[in-house]
């Protein structure tokens, strides 16, 4: 018997005759064999470089500071001059001089500087490590006093009031379980037989409805509200003076309101145009559709830039350079390098050294590589898009990140990631890396103009329009074809939803 290649079973084995129809039995086998294909692994140290490349400056501050404390053989380039350079200078012929005492004084001054934290953002977040010299002074304890409190949450500015009235136990139960199921805004999304199913023992409906009320008596006005119009007028009630016109919109063409249908809200109450115009300037001057946005500082943290762009002192360009952050000085400790390849030490010891020598070196080559490639791409920005440092948007060109990556030799998701969480400061303000990468069309004298531009002109545009008579969408695309920018509607309506403009109709004025 032999095998066959095909189906790895023996030529004349047995058959198997199942009613009247002969079939074959099959056997399993395993063959050896040759085969040619590509692969492309990722190695420990290119997943930490794309890692690092990733990340903003505050991000990559922090993980050099924990690898600071995590890993023996890395340190900080100390820039300060060695005790050589303090106390003396050699000289042309190998004598050495002592320095003045105005060089040793200012020696000391910088690194007093240095050690003390006076150069402010620039040493500040390597300087994490407790020194000898610190003594008793606990570096944890200190950053917890000096870091801003926590703001208090609405839940919290609610139930300070609810405690200081006096009510039963029941009330007061049923007064926290509406308040811990109010949203960030301050509405209370969920009905009352979820609040009530939700806690034990249960609270009667009715229980809960006398509660609401007076929830929503608390401060801010419009706290606990249901829907959009029992916001607006439980915030009203609060308020001095006659409302009646206020209320009657409210109450009865809120919609009309929203989409600016006027002339029909004063046909159907008897009130005129005049009067009605200033009941929305009130409203809105005295109303809030979100009152739990009230409470608390919810202030967006600070954008660090990445890179700074700013013109040359002469003027005859830009010049382009990264923030202290991203230039951190990082070395491998030559006593830690030493005890890795002495052969003094056992072999546990050299093997624990080698590694973290070797995780060192990588981490300041991912370094090294994330600042060179930064760097790369922001001057490739400065240098595209130089017409936006100097008239601003409408100046912006198409520049893709396929483009760049070709030119830079690189794949686009390095690009991309380059550019991810990145930020520019640059004389018209903090931009994002990617907002310089933008698509666009081309006019019909062959110009490229970017998608950007041809926002800020439909914004432009709009800003110029009669507000008695407010361009629609046509309009602005007629407009732009003369300009020999040619889009559709469709396209206008789209950028005008992205830049927050209302429709023709929301925008006109009566």
């Amino acid at each position: 018997m032999r095998l066959d290649p095909l189906f790895g079973r023996q030529r004349g084995a047995p058959r198997i005759v199942v009613g009247g129809i002969s079939v074959m039995s099959q056997f399993l086998s395993q063959t050896l064999g040759q085969h040619l294909r590509m692969e492309q692994r990722l190695t420990p140290q290119l997943i930490q470089s794309m890692s690092i490349l990733q990340k903003p400056v505050a991000e990559l501050e922090a993980y050099i500071a924990d690898a600071l404390e995590t890993n023996a053989a890395l340190e900080i380039a100390d820039p300060e001059p060695t005790r050589r350079e303090v106390d003396g200078s050699a000289s042309a012929n190998g004598q050495t001089k002592t320095a003045l005492p105005e060089d040793r004084g200012f020696a000391r001054l910088d690194r007093f500087s240095r050690d003390y934290d006076l150069d402010g953002i620039d040493y500040a977040p390597f300087a994490m490590r407790r020194y000898a010299s610190d003594g008793d002074r606990d570096a944890k304890m200190g950053a917890m006093a000096n870091t801003e409190g926590r703001e208090i949450s609405l839940q919290e500015h609610l139930l300070n009031q609810w405690t200081l009235i006096e009510v039963d136990a029941d009330v007061r139960r049923a007064g926290e379980a509406i308040i811990g199921r109010l949203d960030p805004d301050g509405y209370l999304r969920a009905s009352l037989e979820e609040i009530r199913d939700g806690v034990r023992p249960l609270i009667p409906i009715n229980l809960l409805n006398a509660t609401l009320r007076e929830i929503q008596k608390l401060e801010p006005a419009g706290v606990a509200a249901r829907d959009t119009v029992e916001c607006l007028l439980l915030q009203l009630n609060t308020l001095p003076g006659d409302n009646t016109i206020e209320r009657t919109l409210i109450e009865c063409h809120l919609d009309d309101i929203i989409h600016n249908r006027l002339p029909a809200v004063a046909k159907a109450t008897g009130y005129s145009i005049g009067e009605i115009n200033e009941a929305l300037k009130a409203m809105r001057s005295s109303l809030c559709l979100h009152p739990g946005c009230l409470v608390g500082n919810r202030t967006l943290p600070p954008i660090r830039p990445d890179v700074i762009v700013e013109y040359s002192e002469t003027g005859d360009g830009l010049t382009v350079r990264l923030t202290r952050g991203n230039t951190p000085h990082l070395r491998v400790r030559d006593d830690v390098a030493s005890l890795a390849k002495s052969k003094k030490n056992g072999k546990e010891t050299r093997d624990f050294a080698r590694k973290h020598v070797e995780e060192a070196a990588a981490l300041i080559d991912a370094v090294n590589f994330r600042r060179q490639r930064i760097l790369e791409v922001a001057r490739a920005i400065a240098e595209k898009q130089r017409d936006f440092f100097d008239v601003g948007p409408s100046g912006l060109k198409v520049l893709r990140m396929s483009d760049l990556a070709a030119e830079l030799g690189c794949d686009p998701s390095t690009v991309s990631r380059t550019v991810a969480d990145k930020y520019l400061q640059t004389p018209r303000g903090i931009f994002s890396l990617r907002y310089f990468f933008t698509g666009g069309t081309e006019t019909e004298d062959g110009e490229t103009v970017g998608w950007d531009r041809v926002k800020a002109r439909v914004r432009e545009l709009v800003d110029a329009e009669d507000r008695k008579s407010p361009l629609n969408d046509d309009q602005i695309a007629a407009l732009l074809k003369n300009e020999g920018i040619e889009i559709s509607r469709r396209t206008v309506a789209k950028y005008r939803q992205q830049l927050n403009i209302p429709a023709a109709r929301q925008r006109r004025q009566f």
